[in-house]
């Protein structure tokens, strides 16, 4: 009996689909990169580039992606649809060879795509080998064409009336496959529907589809693709999600592309505009063709390499740089990001050496020579190249391999640059001339850090302490047990030295408000007498050079003083700490002190000592006083407010504000450092119009009463 089912089961017609696609489910991650959520949503992708190549090509206006609420994934598109008629070779419909054949679709004859993103072949075929259960339409030629398969078997589910079952039974197609003609479409509809369920025998259950990695991918299409329309909708209704309460919608279109991209993604305050670069180069290589009868052979063919690039400088150091290929986004690189980084190096020294006088560079000295990562410090780039049939290093496409592309784009980037930044317009004049003293300043703050470094973190007696003479330092080495209080002020610094444990806890003392490094540039910091000692006391650099490991010191306390200016200094500490040396905050290592706002005198009862209590606010203060009142405690009115930490004495400093035992810390974290930024720049950035309205909207929740005035 067995016998008989599998002989009916597994027929000739499909021996060389299911060869096919069964190496496909054999080793699942040549294809899709892992069978973990990463690869489901590889899947998504394929289907998705698929309908993007249709808007490429100028055949598509809108696509729509829905998380149905069983596990399903459809994408929808208003393209051309997939061919319904024969292909001659293989005796299929276009949708069957599409979604069974490996290799095989409108990618290969150069025809039908001029630059595409799905372009092995393979996608779609891949997601239906690894898919349950795959539902294809197609609105063409004034009717709807149907098809379903089964983990790439084509064929018919029985399913119920409820509507389309993954687990319904399934009869495959024996004698000829047949794509079955549905309802009519007005004429001149097209479009494709495509919704497939993923198989769990290939994917575990903990695989889901991420709606943030949809959408962002989305964002990221309807940037590279102007005015294509994509909309995105969970119908799944998951706890924590956007659509926990019901079908929840989002629609992306872009009219700016790449400028646009660029300035969704720069982290900063911009520098220059955002340039965009463009042109064009072309290249032969040798690829395999089809002849007429069929055949592989050899031919040299022309290649046309279009470069499309956006960019700006702006005035932090973090780098963010997008590479595409016919909108694949290549996260690993490639050739042609290796032409523009090339380009970038080439162009940018040649202006400095140019500028060398006014920029007082030496020309002579090799030390001072532009590096790489002096140039991506600030830089968002978005970088497109299309190209037909690019070569990838493999299915996933994380790669460009084709090499004519580095010179491309190296010579479309050295020439565009070029001319932006020797035009002779004042405004690009004025930007050109900013970017230099950038990339100046930042190859100056590398050879000082490094220099920095190669001074030990510790010098013994016999040496001379390159650190300021203001520090009072700590006796331990033991960088976990250290700690740096940041003092503001000479008066609090005097009472700080008597209250410290000098074994581990070390004072460096401010001079009031120190530079607001948000609105300064790299080298105004680094000139700030104050900005400069704390990143020398702490040892271990600045911006992309800063390195956690070789901090001197386990934390670094902010003590100001519990009034508005102390709390302002605080602020400016902690815009140095998170533009300059951020990974001490994401490391937990920065904490502010937390000084007491009032000491009570408690009177003792008979010959007991008087008691002294401490409050932080002026609501815990009232809280006290009528706990006291309650308890029938007596305390001398005369409650002392303190203005500053220089009205403490040693003692009393010690036991709130310093000793391990009795002090609060608060530590200073930043869960999200995308919403920091913001924050930082809205409140100490250049412009002053969004901090007015920031003001003005909060003006209403003003207590006056909490004023220190």
């Amino acid at each position: 009996m067995t016998s008989t089912l599998s002989e009916q089961s597994y027929t000739a017609r499909h021996l060389s689909v299911l060869e096919g696609l069964e190496a496909v489910r054999k080793r699942p991650g040549m294809y899709i990169g892992t069978t973990d959520g990463r690869g489901l949503m590889h899947c998504v992708w394929e289907i998705v580039d698929n309908a993007v190549d249709e808007a490429l090509g100028g055949h598509c206006g809108r696509i729509d992606v829905l998380l149905h609420a069983d596990g399903s994934v459809e994408v929808r598109d208003d393209g051309r649809g997939i061919p319904v008629d024969v292909e001659p070779k293989t005796g299929l419909t276009g949708v069957e060879v599409v979604f069974t054949k490996l290799h095989a679709g409108g990618k290969f004859g150069g025809g039908s795509y001029a630059a595409s993103g799905g372009l092995h072949g393979v996608g779609a075929s891949v997601v239906n080998a690894l898919s349950q259960r795959l539902d294809v339409e197609v609105d063409r030629s004034g009717r709807t064409h149907r098809m379903t398969f089964h983990r790439g078997e084509p064929g018919t589910f029985a399913d119920p009336a409820t509507g389309p079952d993954p687990d319904a039974s399934f009869t495959p197609f024996v004698d000829h496959s047949e794509l079955v003609k549905g309802g009519k479409v007005a004429r001149g509809v097209t479009g494709t529907r495509i919704r497939f369920w993923p198989d769990r025998q290939v994917f575990p259950k903990t695989a889901q589809f991420s709606y943030e990695d949809l959408v962002g991918r989305v964002r990221q299409t309807t940037f590279l693709v102007p005015g294509l329309k994509v909309a995105v909708h969970d119908e799944r209704r998951l706890p924590g999600t956007p659509g926990e309460h019901g079908t929840h919608i989002e629609e992306f279109v872009h009219e700016g592309g790449a400028v646009d991209f660029v300035d969704f993604l720069a982290p900063d305050t911009p520098l220059t505009d955002t340039w965009r670069l463009t042109g064009s180069g072309t290249f032969t290589e040798t690829v395999p063709v089809l002849d007429s009868r069929g055949h592989l052979v050899s031919a040299e063919v022309e290649r046309e390499c279009v470069v499309d690039v956006a960019l700006r400088w702006g005035t932090g150091y973090e780098t963010e740089v997008r590479s595409f290929v016919n909108i694949i986004s290549t996260p690993k690189g490639g050739t042609h990001l290796a032409g523009f980084e090339q380009a970038l190096v080439k162009t940018l020294r040649k202006q400095v050496e140019v500028n060398a006088r006014r920029l007082k560079v030496s020309t002579k000295d090799t030390s001072e020579r532009i590096d790489k990562d002096d140039i991506m410090a600030g830089l968002t780039a978005v970088l497109t190249v299309r190209l037909a049939e690019p070569q990838f290093e493999g299915q996933t496409k994380e790669v460009l391999g084709t090499g004519p592309v580095r010179q491309v784009v190296a010579k479309v980037v050295e020439s565009e640059l070029t001319a932006l930044l020797t035009a002779t317009k004042r405004d690009l004049k004025t930007q050109s001339a900013l970017v230099l003293d950038k990339v100046v300043a930042e190859m100056r703050a590398r050879l000082s850090a490094r220099k920095q470094k190669e001074i030990s973190r510790r010098k013994n007696a016999l040496e001379t302490s390159a650190l300021p003479a203001k520090l009072a330092d700590c006796r331990s080495d033991d960088v976990d047990r250290s700690e740096l209080f940041i003092v503001e002020g000479d008066s609090a610094l005097g009472t700080a030295k008597l209250a410290r444990t000098s074994d581990f806890q070390a004072l460096l003392p401010i001079r009031g408000k120190i530079l607001n490094v948000q609105k300064a540039s790299v080298s105004d910091m680094l000139r700030n007498a104050e900005c400069a000692a704390i990143i020398q006391v702490i040892g271990a650099g600045s911006g992309r050079s800063f390195d956690l490991e070789q901090a001197r010191y386990g934390k670094v306390v902010l003590m100001t003083d519990a009034d508005v200016d102390g709390a302002h200094i605080r602020t400016l500490l902690l815009t140095l700490f998170f533009r300059y040396m951020r990974p001490m905050i994401d490391a937990g290592r920065v904490y502010a002190a937390v000084p007491p706002l009032h000491r009570v005198e408690v009177i003792g009862a008979g010959k007991a000592k008087n008691e002294y209590l401490y409050t932080y606010s002026e609501a815990e203060l009232a809280q006290t006083l009528k706990r006291l009142d309650r308890a029938g405690k007596r305390y001398k009115d005369d409650i002392q407010r303190y203005k500053g930490l220089g009205e403490m004495d040693a003692d009393q400093l010690a036991e709130t504000t310093m000793d391990p035992r009795h002090r609060t810390l608060r530590r200073v974290t930043a869960r999200d450092a995308a919403a920091a930024e913001q924050v930082f720049e809205l409140l100490m950035g250049s412009e002053v119009a969004p901090r007015r309205d920031f003001i003005v909207a909060g003006a209403a929740n003003l207590d006056r009463a909490a004023i220190d005035a």
